[in-house]
């Protein structure tokens, strides 16, 4: 019985000959990152500035700016509003609403809520309340942010002890650069950084190293079944073997990540279009950035020498060339 293959079982790609183009795109990338978060920073959600988040629906479409009006004459004058939608919020259109605003000295937490629902009145159904005090908003960023790093650094000592320092170096740069350009990405669309958001980035690390080691794990067994071939060589073969099975794998972890995207509503959104991005850029930097850093290392031991004073013995037969 013939089974019907999307993919080859194993690619012929030159992955270290396009090395320089891939880096020439991934110092884009990173630049963007970079400027992005040094001139706008985050778009930070309630977790991490503190205030008062409200979700409120209505029957019918919502005239935000008739909305944001009364609530400015309440005493809130940075009162921040957005449509969102998605399930229930979809029918009708723009009949759902994000209000985000400081309360005052005046009107604290609960009490700023109750405010606004009682002047917005009994035709708005409020489906989320959340008070978030400044100390606690701050903790929780701080906190969020040494959780990824710390993750990220326990992951390459890891990975260090697991395989060869070299391999860790390549783990820590990969997957710190994965973490960091998705990171850019919320700064750069202004996509609400949030908890959820951190939880994306951790899991991005998560999944970013799992490629990464399937790459390293294949070129650690051709080192030893080919030990005169040339690191080039022996990297472009071990990445051409896995190629199909990552590319597979990626392609079916976003397919579950698209109804999170589409369907998920607005708090999930930003999780699931980071998740996504990061497969992106996680299988991309599994080839280009972590496995391609092993030609700028000291050299490997036990195999797979330079390329430059190596002789290769072809994988597909036992002549050798010079």
């Amino acid at each position: 019985m013939r089974h019907l293959k999307f993919l080859p079982d194993e690619t012929n790609i030159d992955f270290i000959g396009w090395r320089y183009y891939a880096f020439a795109l991934d110092g884009l990338l990173m630049l963007a990152a970079i400027v992005s978060l040094a001139i706008q920073g985050f778009n930070l959600g309630i977790d991490f500035t503190g205030g008062v988040l409200l979700e409120a629906k209505s029957a019918q479409t919502i005239n935000i700016g008739k909305v944001r009006s009364e609530i400015v004459h309440l005493g809130f004058p940075e009162a921040q509003l957005q449509y969102f939608g998605g399930g229930e919020c979809d029918r009708p259109v723009n009949s759902c609403v994000l209000i985000r605003f400081q309360p005052t000295a005046a009107h604290p937490g609960e009490s700023a809520v109750s405010l606004i629902k009682a002047r917005l009145g009994g035709e708005y159904s409020f489906r989320r309340a959340e008070v978030v005090g400044p100390k606690v908003s701050q903790e929780l960023f701080s906190d969020g942010v040494k959780a990824t790093i710390l993750a990220i650094v326990l992951i390459s000592i890891y990975v260090a002890v697991r395989f060869e320092w070299q391999y860790g170096v390549g783990a820590l740069i990969a997957t710190g650069h994965d973490v960091f350009v998705t990171a850019g990405l919320f700064s750069f669309t202004q996509m609400e950084f949030s908890l959820n958001s951190v939880a994306a980035l951790l899991l991005l690390a998560g999944y970013s190293i799992n490629d990464t080691v399937v790459v390293f794990d294949r070129i650690r067994e051709n080192r030893r079944k080919y030990k005169r071939m040339g690191l080039k060589e022996l990297i472009n073969l071990s990445t051409n073997q896995i190629a199909t099975r990552t590319t597979l794998v990626s392609a079916a972890t976003a397919l579950t990540m698209l109804p999170l995207l589409f369907f998920g509503g607005p708090e999930l959104f930003g999780f699931s279009a980071a998740i996504l991005f990061g497969i992106l850029v996680g299988t991309f930097s599994s080839t280009y950035v972590a496995a391609a850093l092993l030609l700028y290392l000291p050299a490997l031991g036990g195999g797979g020498v330079r390329e430059e004073t190596a002789v290769a013995v072809r994988p597909d037969s036992s002549e050798r060339v010079q």
